[in-house]
């Protein structure tokens, strides 16, 4: 019996230890100008996820449902505005604000999927976040201590991948199991594209393009798009347990 639990005691501390081994080594693998670059970008993204927060809190009580495609709109208006603005550092704040107005639309957008999920269950929100959390950061990881262009081909194959989904929502036949393949399937889409992105944005850094606001865009859109399928997931596993109750 002491046998058994030092086995599973030093089995607990090696998975502790090979945690520690991952942060620890990571700065080492990574050259100075990168990591000053992920800085920047994952601090810029901590904000705007703190900007779609208010977003949701402000279509809490203002009740926007009927204007969500005008959101749409907005969202995609300040896209096109961040990039066809130049990277200079002159733009630099005026950029900034409109990546802070279109993460404060994202979520006054994701507003009423929120209301949804937690109208029955809360806690479904809170976990959904907190596995989002868990799933990006593991998939960031992922593609940091990969070798520096080892995922950079997947852009073509999620670009593909997400343009057929699309094609599959407009045309088959809305059915559970068409569903549950978008679901899932648009969740593994996204979790690519933070691997893609990862490397993508580390790549583009190595070769003079610092554009951090851009940068924090693309990785806040796959952070929100996984969130969205992770609650979606979850909600569905709470009705279906509900149902086995009664």
């Amino acid at each position: 019996m002491a046998a058994r639990y030092m086995r599973e005691e030093d089995s607990t501390s090696d998975v502790f230890g090979n945690i520690q081994r991952i942060f620890t080594q990571l700065p080492n693998k990574l050259e100075k100008d990168v990591k000053e670059h992920l800085k920047n970008v994952y601090g810029t993204l901590a904000m705007a996820l703190g900007c779609a927060v208010f977003g949701v809190i402000f279509n809490a009580m203002m009740h926007f449902e009927s204007l969500q495609f005008l959101f749409t709109l907005g969202i995609f208006g300040l896209m096109i505005a961040i990039v066809g603005t130049d990277a200079s550092p002159q733009n630099e704040q005026k950029r900034l604000a409109y990546m802070f107005g279109l993460s404060f639309l994202v979520g006054i957008q994701t507003g009423p999927l929120i209301e949804m999920v937690g109208a029955e269950d809360p806690s479904i929100v809170f976990n959904a976040y907190l596995i989002t959390m868990v799933v990006f950061g593991c998939f960031t990881l992922m593609a940091l201590y990969a070798e520096s262009t080892k995922y950079l081909y997947l852009g073509g194959f999620l670009s593909s991948a997400l343009l057929a989904m699309l094609l599959t929502t407009l045309i088959a036949p809305y059915t559970p199991f068409v569903r549950s393949m978008i679901i899932w399937g648009g969740l593994a889409i996204n979790c690519g594209f933070v691997v893609y992105d990862t490397q993508l944005i580390a790549e583009k850094c190595r070769r003079g393009d610092k554009d951090y606001i851009w940068h924090t865009v693309l990785l806040f859109v796959d952070f929100v798009n996984i969130f969205r399928y992770i609650m979606i997931i979850l909600k569905d596993k709470s009705d279906k347990d509900t149902k086995r109750r009664r």
